[in-house]
């Protein structure tokens, strides 16, 4: 069983600057985490009700294990992540932690 990060990004006033700092500079960020098994973006689409999505984008980012991620995100590379945060992130975003299991 691996564990996840999930950052789920509320919208952004500007979502063109948004996609380019992530893609140019917080995505980086995140693929030097030691010990990342994956790293994967959606950019959520309306709900079957042709709802607008409740978030502009979410992230999920997989390591062995709880001790694995913990390790990562107490690092340096884990604090430059999210000091990034700032930098792009104004509407807000939700951090959410927990093993994982696949069902495939």
């Amino acid at each position: 069983m691996t564990s996840t990060l999930y950052a789920a990004y509320r919208h952004p006033e500007d979502p063109e600057a948004f996609d380019r700092h992530y893609a140019e500079t917080h995505a980086p960020l995140g693929l030097a985490l030691p010990g990342l098994r994956s790293f994967t973006g959606t950019h959520p689409g309306p709900g079957p009700d042709g709802a607008a999505p409740a978030y502009y984008f979410v992230a999920a980012l997989a390591f062995d294990d709880d001790a694995a991620m913990n390790a990562a995100l107490s690092g340096p590379e884990g604090a430059a992540a999210v000091a990034d945060l700032a930098n792009f992130a104004g509407a807000g975003v939700d951090l959410m932690t927990g093993s994982t299991t696949s069902y495939l």
